[in-house]
């Protein structure tokens, strides 16, 4: 008779999985509230303190980590030394291990002190899963309920074949690996560590990549907690690569502010981007910015979306709208366009560390999260209080804005975005075109400081009135000077906002 180990935190599908085992003939024995369910349950079930001779002891935290146990999963059965050996100490083979574990995952998120968060670190279930994994051309290793039923067809045909084990014990070793990680993460903290291991879910594949023939599937945190962790999507068609990494900037752009703002993304870099006395004044503002870039963009509004601004958002194509709430009447104008992706977020962004890939590594930092707390007035100009509050805005996007970057603002409007380019005079003047007539009075707000004073001498040839800057170039004077000379404000913020 094939004996199974059956212990389940997750209950679902276990007991007819298990009265499935029972009529192919397989002896069950179980720990703890597993035995207790499945005997309640009228299953017949041994239990793992009969089988070890050894009671539970330490409030559970050893019930299965025992020679009997681990020698019946771990011995190779063409092996005739194991099996002699396994005889001789009167252990049977357990050949089907069932386990999955304490919900850490879950646990690690919620509000519960450190020392009870530690408790749901299991070290039994992992331990049985590695040695049925390791064993797996002898032991069937289940760690998933989304397999019994695999498990079952296939035993029902005759045995589970040598592919499908080698994919349970896969599967076994990808969750206790992200398991492991995240046990590192939440008890490392913040330190960079010397290996670095995310713990991260799958919770769905995407149709494709950036293009259709890259595959792609989009994951989640598993020990922390973000704004793409867990928004909920209320109209529209599924989502894509593009959009999500979209989603991302829109809504940290929007999520900079307190007052009502709004940002449009093409590309993952802003298009536009403004700040209103209102949700509704802060989109019309934004869609100014640039209305042909923003046409089938993503736009996030920091503030409840009402009809009046829904009714503006439809008149255009756009492929999703995000907020952290909608009206009823809002959202009714936004589901008579059927494939536009409505989304709430539940969270402002609360991402800590930042992972860029590179062909064989990766680069981790923290994330960009700063801003200067000291700006620094350079020239004989001082900027007035309406410039300094829109060289402030001006930072705040420019940090979201692909380096070179530079952002022409007027009003807590981004009248002028430009980006991306290999010398800063391009994005400049790409900036100030896109600002056009408007511009008389406007400020800029650059990433990086200015190694030239080109910069300086393009926008007063158009009329821009005060500039800032994080300084630090050998020819800072060259900037300043060229300021004065043209009676323009400059202030340094002592700190850069480069975004590769």
């Amino acid at each position: 008779m094939k004996r199974a180990l059956i212990s389940v935190f997750d209950k679902n599908g276990i007991l007819e999985f298990v009265q499935f085992l029972v009529k192919h003939n397989v002896e069950i024995i179980s720990t703890g509230g597993t035995y207790r369910y499945l005997k309640e349950n009228g299953v017949p079930v041994i239990e793992v303190a009969e089988v070890t001779k050894a009671p539970e002891m330490l409030d559970g935290r050893v019930k299965t980590l025992h020679p009997v146990i681990h020698g019946g999963i771990l011995a190779i059965r063409d092996n005739e030394e194991h099996m002699a050996t396994i005889k001789a100490r009167g252990i049977e083979t357990i050949d089907m291990v069932v386990v999955n574990l304490y919900p850490f995952f879950k646990k690690v998120n919620e509000d519960l002190t450190f020392e009870e968060k530690v408790e749901f670190i299991d070290i039994g279930g992992p331990t049985m899963l590695r040695s049925a994994a390791k064993s797996f051309k002898d032991v069937v290793v289940i760690s998933d309920t989304a397999d019994y039923e695999t498990v079952m067809r296939e035993m029902e045909a005759g045995e589970v074949t040598f592919e499908t084990r080698k994919r349970l014990a896969g599967k076994v070793f990808n969750l206790t690996s992200a398991y492991d990680a995240a046990i590192s993460s939440f008890l490392l903290g913040d330190e960079m560590p010397h290996y670095l291991n995310a713990s991260y879910e799958k919770v769905m594949d995407l149709r494709y990549g950036e293009n259709p023939h890259q595959k792609a599937a989009y994951y989640v945190s598993t020990t922390d907690s973000g704004a793409m962790k867990d928004f909920e999507q209320l109209n529209g068609k599924e989502l894509s690569f593009n959009n999500i990494r979209d989603m991302d900037v829109a809504w940290k752009v929007a999520c900079e502010f307190e007052e009502p703002a709004c940002c449009g993304v093409k590309h993952s870099t802003p298009c536009g981007a403004a700040i209103g006395k209102d949700i509704h004044e802060a989109y019309v503002k934004a869609y100014e910015c640039d209305p042909v870039s923003i046409f089938g963009g993503i736009v996030a509004l920091n503030k409840e979306v009402d009809k009046a601004t829904a009714e503006e958002l439809v008149k255009i194509f756009l492929e999703i709208v995000i907020a952290p709430s909608f009206t009823e009447e809002a959202l009714e104008v936004l589901r008579t366009k059927k494939n536009l992706r409505v989304i709430k977020c539940h969270h402002k962004p609360m991402d800590k560390i930042n992972f860029v890939k590179v062909d064989g590594g990766i680069l981790v930092q923290d994330e960009d999260l700063s801003f200067s707390t000291h700006y620094e007035t350079v020239t004989e100009k001082v900027p007035t209080e309406k410039e300094m509050s829109d060289l402030d805005f001006g930072m705040k996007i420019v940090k979201h804005v692909k380096s070179n970057a530079i952002v022409v603002a007027k009003e807590k409007m981004a009248i002028g975005i430009g980006n991306g380019e290999t010398n800063r005079i391009w994005p400049t003047e790409q900036a100030i075109e896109r600002a056009g007539e408007r511009i008389e009075g406007a400020v800029l707000a650059s990433d990086a400081f200015f190694p030239f004073r080109d910069v300086v001498d393009t926008c007063a040839k158009h009329g821009i009135k005060a500039i800032i800057q994080p300084g630090g170039s050998l020819r800072d004077k060259e900037s300043i000077e060229a300021c004065n000379e043209h009676g323009i404000a400059m202030i340094f913020s002592g700190m850069r906002h480069f975004k590769h």
